[in-house]
């Protein structure tokens, strides 16, 4: 039987220091995951098995993941439904790790901005945090002081984003996509319902794309603003019957507020496609069940509650690397709310 190889034996066959082999059998930190590996593999040719500690950082270090959803004191659902597709993708993804996953609402005013933390995170029970939905300013470094690097912001945002991993809707180019539907359908004079100036910056963002396009085809917006509930797309909607009779064509920021714009329209004599066309945007599970089912844009929800555990795992296995941004594209979903007035 040959002599048992040394550490000093795999730092000269791996060519690198002696203190960089201790580091690396034994799981400290220092060292980067490449050289980690390479010392891992001169021990293994060597034939020096009792005392390697053959974990590498890896993801297992996350045992449990705090899920953080948006909710305001006046909010009468549970759940908001967008929000239970992310949920159920985080979850399948934490269960496919062995992860555990608790869930704690974020308290947010009227535009989404939070203003308290839950207790989970108080009581520093995680070891990284998904933020759906909220608009983080002063809150995100109180998050930050209790799960370091380990945050993930969904549909979530901060005026350090860019610090922070994201999985994110390509909004622009879906209120692009929604708005050059309607337009290929023959309309001309598109409204859009369920955006404000000051608008969470994804719903400015379904704006932007809305009027890119009427730009792109010289056409001239017809902007309503109103909240994004499904009660103030009914009011604007109704202002718009007052206001704007030239307007063949509504385009709303999410499926909620299309709904109220579908109430209105009806409840007004109108009817959908026939009189004014319709398009929403999120593809929540009511919006097929509706008469007539709503065209909308289509988010696979699902997923991106499950690249957000990914980014969460990945971020453990190399904790020094830039802040990634996952951008989730949007899909046209055609059914029967609007009508081609070309024909």
């Amino acid at each position: 039987m040959g002599k048992k190889p040394t550490l000093r034996d795999i730092a000269n066959y791996a060519d690198v220091a002696l203190s960089t082999v201790s580091q690396a059998l034994n799981n400290k930190p220092g060292v980067s995951l490449e050289m980690r590996e390479r010392v891992l593999d001169a021990a293994q040719a060597l034939g020096y098995r009792h005392k390697i500690v053959i974990e590498t950082p890896n993801a297992s270090a996350i045992k449990t993941i705090g899920l953080l959803t948006k909710r305001r004191e006046d909010d009468t659902l549970i759940i908001n439904p967008f929000y239970s597709h992310i949920i159920a993708g985080a979850e399948r993804e934490c269960s496919r790790h062995h992860i555990g996953l608790m869930y704690a609402n974020i308290e947010v005013d009227a535009n989404s901005k939070a203003l308290s933390l839950p207790s989970m995170l108080l009581d520093e029970r995680v070891d990284g945090v998904v933020v759906v939905g909220a608009f983080l300013e002063e809150t995100i470094s109180h998050i930050s002081q209790r799960a370091g690097q380990n945050i993930v912001l969904v549909d979530a945002y901060t005026s350090t984003g860019s610090s922070f991993d994201s999985v994110l809707i390509d909004n622009v180019a879906g209120g692009y996509a929604a708005t050059r539907h309607l337009i290929e359908n023959g309309h001309r004079e598109i409204a859009i319902i369920g955006s404000l100036d000051y608008s969470y910056p994804s719903i400015q963002e379904r704006r932007t794309g809305y009027l890119q396009a009427l730009s792109t085809h010289n056409l001239k917006p017809n902007i309503i603003d109103s909240a994004l509930t499904r009660e103030d797309g009914y009011a604007a909607t109704e202002f718009l019957l007052e206001n704007l009779s030239s307007v063949t064509a509504i385009f709303a920021c999410n499926d909620n507020v299309a709904l109220g714009v579908m109430n209105a329209l009806q409840n007004n004599g109108l009817s959908v496609p026939d009189d004014m066309s319709v398009v929403g945007f999120d593809n929540i599970d009511i919006a097929q069940e509706v008469t007539p089912a709503l065209t909308t844009m289509h988010v696979d929800k699902v997923m991106m509650g499950a690249m957000a555990v990914r980014h969460l795992r990945d971020r453990v296995l190399d904790p020094e690397r830039p802040s990634m941004k996952t951008l989730i594209s949007s899909q046209l979903i055609e059914r029967d709310s609007v009508l081609n007035i070309d024909v």
